[in-house]
Order: structure tokens, then C-alpha cells, then sequence
């Protein structure tokens, strides 16, 4: 039976009674082909490879979960998680060289692209996985939260991901989007034992399924203009008919953009991200960065760039003014933060504006600098989070500026690392995030949008602020010791500048704390991290003390696995910076452009 299927559309197949098709030499079975103008699709498994083995994996990890327990050999299933990640990884190349240079095909009843564009999103959610897993193991051991549930929503979310990716059609991309968005909702609310988590997976919950059913509304809407919900054949439509009245469409496109706008995080669809960010658990929110940011974009370009190109003269100022206010409110907002999770969160905000730079031009060139943006700030952003998980402590007890206050002197590799990323996220020559700007904003020029290209600019150099703030911190300035315990002194935690710490870590009168600026600054103070506002800084009048935030505790030794992490990224990170294999690899994912 399954033969017979499977031989469905080959070549020189012949038509049999009841409207079934037969290959030569197939055997017709009854009751499948009897039907007249049965639907029989083929299905091309090799061009869903790596969402099976990423399906499958998942049952397996729960099929060993079951017969093991629960604490039997710490780190089988992160090691198992990426082992499954390395075989999608595999998969995933192969389909890329199967494919070759041509602009691919559709499979599964025009379900499915088989095409380079699918294949860079499916090895990018796969090394993103495979990092994933192994950032997670030593911090679910910390957290005492250690056990397969984790890794199999992390591979759950990939598969939705993945579909999303090489999806087909507006129904195959939302079934891919609500796969990968239950599993990330329950993944922000997995630390059981902090509110916090708790309430970023209900707010995520929440307003993920209102843009759920946006979007779907949307779906409905581009149906009813066009009659197919197939890419191919709504971009065979619209070029083949000129619409008399183009409303319901244009409502269609509207509410599309929408929901996946919240998936990407773009303004104003963005408000749930500094919550939640701040609230998951550190390992899954830079996996949640890279993984939903990808399948946003990917379904944005397909659906943009592919089957609604004939009405780019309608979406491309929507495009636009999304790019604009994320590359404002991401770059402005990230300064005011003193948690380093929500500077990150409006830091991915900004992000995601440079990737609707490159959206917006609706161009070839445009969307290769978007692929390129996507995969190399997928590395940038895990690693980043990979250090603060180290930093953090145990309970995420420190988030804030303050904790990195000298880390160049206690991990001088923790801080090199942490160095590079940030660099390459304020798009510092020779790392990736340079290239990435450079490229979409090339493009944009290409397309004649100087302004939307000198407004990116401007919000980079805003953005290298909060970017090189926190690079200075870990440069300058030594740890503040904590204060002991005594009567008379400020509140627990801090110290009013003008007192000297004493042996017992309590203030003295005396001299500064350290050497002041010429503004009257604290050396030790970058930009003002760290400290409560003052009323006045010239000593007149009743000002409130200026108060510098706890020392930071002692940051642990770095695991093993995080250790790799950092080296894979940190190396990646230059080398796309300095090299053209990246932007290479994004330019063939073009094709079929």
C-alpha cells in the first residue's frame, strides 16, 4: 500500500478508473483509488529529514526517560539532545548539496520548499539546538531542575521551527508556528521555583495566542482574495490577475505581518519581550532569541518576498516604518535598563530592526544580508546569554550591570568572550554584527531608502553605548567589597560615596571612595551603572547619597559545556567577520528569489 502511494506522480504513471494514478508496474488498491478524483500525495520524506529526526528524537528522549530514573546518569540527555541535534545538523547539509544551485521544488501536495532557503533555516535551528542543549545541562544541574523534559520541549520547538521554515503554504506555516510556540511558552515558565518564570510563560501564553489567532484570521483573509493558501499558487494568482478591489487582501497582509511581527518582536508588537526575557530561564531565552527569531523571518520572507512580491508597493512602507520604530525604541529603551536580561531583550528588539532593513529593500541582495543577519546573530546571541548564566549565580540571584563590575580581573576569558559578543552586537569591524549592518543597510541604499539607511546607522551608534557600557564595567573599576553587618549604615547592599570602607566593611568618614572626575563621578562608576540617583553632585544643599550596589559575589568556575559554547560562537563570530563564507552561504540561499 505504502509502495503504491509512494509511486503517485512518478513518470509515466497511467490513469485508472476511479481518478487514481499508477505507475507502470504499480498495484491498485482497492478502497484507497476507488473515489473519483481521490487526493493521493506522495510524500517525499528525504525533504522533511531533519523535523523527523527531531520528532522522533523527542519520543525517544521520553521512551529513555521512562525506563531510566530520573537522576540516572547526569548528562544522558543533553548528550542524547545533541546527538540528535548533530544527525538534523547532518541531514540538514545533505539537503542543502541535494538541492544544488537551482531554485528547488515544492513536495508534499505543495507543502513542503525543498529548496537552500529551507536548508540554511534547518542547519541554523540545529547548531542553535545542539548549543542549546549543551548552555542548558549545567545550568537545569544548578538549578536542581535537571531532567528530560526540558531537552524534549527544546526539540519540539525545533520542529515547529523547522516547518515554518520550509513550509509551503500559510496552513503548513501556522501548524509549524503553534508547534513551536507551545513548546517555547511552556519552556519560559519551566523554573517552577521563581515567580518570575512563572508569570513571563503567562504573559508569553497569553499574548501569543492572541497573535495566534491574528494571524490565523489573516490566513482566512488571504484564502478568501485568492483561493489557495499555497505560495505558489497565491503568487501564481496575483501576477496572472489584477484584483478590482484589493481590500480583503491588503486586511489578509495586515494581520500577517502582525502575528509573525510579534514572533520577531518588532515594534509595537514587541511588549512582551523584556518581561519575558527577563523571566525565563537564561539558557532556553537565548535559545527562545535565536530559534523564534529565525522561523519569524523565515515565514516573513516567504510570504513577503515570495508569494505576495506583486504587492510590495503596499507592504513595504508598512516594512518600512516597523523597521524605524524598532531600530528606535530597541536602541533608546536599552539604555534606561540596569537588568542585563531586559537590555538584551531590547537589545534583540534592535536586532530585528536591521533584519526589516534588509526585509524592507525587496531585493535579492536585501534578503541575503537578512539570512546572513539571522544566522550569524543566532551565535552572538546564545553565547551572550551563555555569560550572563555564569555570571548570574545560582536562583539568577545577580542580573544586573553592577555584576560585571571587574569581571576582566576575576574571568579574564569569561570577559573576553563576553567582550567579542558584545562588540559584534554593536557591529565593530571585523566580527559578524559589522558585516550584518553593512549589509542590509547596503541594500536599502541599493533600493534609494537613505533615510531608513541613516536612521540604522544612527541607532547603531546609540546602540554601541549600552553595548560598551557593560565592556567597560568588566575593564574598569575593581569589585566594591560588601558591607559587614553594624549599626548606623545605609541600607544592606550599599555605601554612600564620600565614605571609606573600613576593615569590618563599613563606611568611615574620611576620603572618597575612589577618585573623582572632573564632573564629580566616582572613578569606579561607568556611566552611572550601578548607582541610585542623586539630587546634586557638588556637594551643596541635602542631596541624597550616591549609592553604589553590592559587590558581585565570586563568579564559579565555567563548565565544560559552556566553555565550548563560548569558543564555538566567539570563533564563529570572528570568522564571519573577517571572511566571505557566511555571506556566501546566505547568497546561495537566494535562489529562489
Amino acid at each position: 500500500m505504502i509502495a503504491s502511494l509512494l509511486s503517485v506522480g512518478a513518470p509515466g504513471a497511467q490513469s485508472t478508473g476511479g481518478g487514481c494514478q499508477i505507475a507502470p508496474g504499480g498495484i491498485r488498491v482497492d478502497g484507497v483509488c476507488s473515489a473519483a478524483n481521490s487526493l493521493h500525495i506522495p510524500v517525499a520524506y528525504r525533504s522533511i529529514l531533519p523535523v523527523i529526526i527531531f520528532a522522533v528524537g523527542a519520543l525517544v528522549l521520553l521512551a529513555v526517560s521512562a525506563v531510566l530514573s530520573k537522576r540516572a546518569r547526569p548528562g544522558l540527555y543533553p548528550s542524547l539532545t545533541v546527538v540528535i541535534g548533530g544527525l538534523s545538523l547532518v541531514a540538514s547539509v545533505w539537503e542543502w548539496y541535494d538541492v544544488g544551485s537551482g531554485s528547488g521544488t515544492v513536495k508534499i501536495g505543495g507543502q513542503i520548499f525543498y529548496d537552500r532557503f529551507s536548508a540554511l533555516f534547518l542547519i541554523l535551528i540545529s547548531v542553535a539546538t545542539i548549543l542549546g542543549a549543551m548552555t542548558a545541562d549545567s545550568y537545569l544541574r544548578r538549578e536542581g531542575l535537571d531532567g528530560v523534559e526540558a531537552y524534549v520541549l527544546m526539540l519540539m520547538a525545533a520542529t515547529g521551527a523547522m516547518l515554518m521554515a520550509e513550509s509551503g503554504s500559510l496552513i503548513m506555516l501556522f501548524l509549524g508556528l503553534e508547534i513551536m510556540s507551545i513548546a517555547l511558552y511552556v519552556m519560559a515558565a519551566y523554573h517552577r521555583r521563581r515567580t518570575q518564570s512563572g508569570e513571563a510563560g503567562l504573559k508569553y501564553f497569553i499574548l501569543g495566542s492572541f497573535s495566534s489567532a491574528l494571524f490565523l484570521y489573516g490566513i482566512a483573509l488571504v484564502y478568501g482574495a485568492t483561493g489557495s493558501t499555497e505560495f505558489v499558487l497565491i503568487g501564481d494568482y496575483l501576477t496572472k490577475n489584477v484584483l478590482a478591489n484589493n481590500g480583503v487582501l491588503l486586511a489578509g497582509l495586515a494581520l500577517l505581518i502582525v502575528g509573525l511581527g510579534f514572533k520577531v518582536a518588532a515594534v509595537p508588537f514587541h511588549y512582551w519581550t523584556p518581561d519575558v526575557y527577563q523571566g525565563s530561564p537564561i539558557p532556553f531565552t537565548g535559545y527562545m532569541a535565536a530559534v523564534a527569531k529565525a522561523a519569524g523571518f523565515a515565514g516573513l520572507l516567504r510570504i513577503l518576498t515570495g508569494s505576495l512580491i506583486t504587492q510590495e508597493s503596499v507592504w513595504r512602507p508598512i516594512i518600512w516604518l516597523l523597521a524605524v520604530l524598532t531600530l528606535i525604541v530597541g536602541s533608546v529603551v536599552a539604555i534606561a535598563q540596569k537588568d542585563l536580561k531586559r537590555m538584551l531583550a531590547y537589545s534583540s528588539i534592535s536586532q530585528a530592526g536591521y533584519i526589516l532593513v534588509g526585509l524592507q529593500a525587496a531585493s535579492r541582495t536585501g534578503t541575503a544580508g537578512a539570512l546572513f543577519y539571522l544566522f550569524t546573530y543566532s551565535f552572538v546571541v546564545i553565547g551572550t546569554f551563555a555569560v550572563v548564566q555564569v555570571v548570574q549565580g545560582p536562583g539568577e540571584a545577580r542580573n544586573d550591570l553592577a555584576a560585571f563590575r571587574g569581571l576582566g580581573r576575576r574571568q579574564p576569558l569569561l570577559a573576553a568572550a563576553m567582550l567579542v559578543l558584545l562588540l559584534a552586537q554593536a557591529g565593530v569591524p571585523f566580527t559578524s554584527g559589522f558585516l550584518a549592518k553593512f549589509y542590509v543597510i547596503q541594500a536599502s541604499v541599493d533600493r534609494g531608502q537613505y533615510w531608513l539607511a541613516v536612521i540604522a546607522m544612527l541607532a547603531a551608534a546609540v546602540a554601541a553605548f549600552f553595548y560598551l557600557r557593560v565592556a567597560l564595567l568588566m575593564y574598569t573599576g575593581g569589585p566594591v567589597p560588601a558591607p559587614g553587618p553594624g549599626a548606623g549604615r545605609p541600607a544592606s547592599g550599599s555605601v554612600p560615596v564620600g565614605a571609606v570602607v573600613g576593615a569590618d566593611g563599613g563606611p568611615l568618614p574620611g576620603g572618597p571612595v575612589g577618585a573623582t572626575t572632573a564632573g564629580g563621578r566616582p572613578e569606579d562608576d561607568v556611566f552611572g551603572a550601578g548607582l541610585a540617583p542623586v539630587a546634586t553632585l557638588d556637594g551643596s544643599g541635602a542631596a541624597t547619597p550616591m549609592l553604589l550596589e553590592e559587590a558581585p559575589a565570586p563568579v564559579a568556575p565555567v563548565p565544560a559545556t559552556i566553555a565550548a559554547v563560548l569558543f564555538i560562537t566567539v570563533a564563529f563570530t570572528i570568522a564571519a567577520g573577517v571572511s566571505s563564507f557566511a555571506i556566501d552561504f546566505a547568497k546561495a540561499a537566494t535562489a529562489l528569489l
